[in-house]
């Protein structure tokens, strides 16, 4: 699935995790900002 630079960018803005953790997330929950917020906190 291709994740947007937006939502990226969005990501990165709220949870300051690097770009390729947040792409990761956010790829892993389908695109889903507030799923992907909870993936980067279980990872630490």
């Amino acid at each position: 699935m291709a994740i947007a630079a937006d939502l990226i960018k969005k990501l990165r803005e709220k949870t300051n995790a690097p770009m390729m953790d947040c792409k990761k997330a956010l790829e892993e929950s389908n695109g889903d900002l507030d799923t992907a917020v909870d993936v980067l906190r279980k990872r630490g």
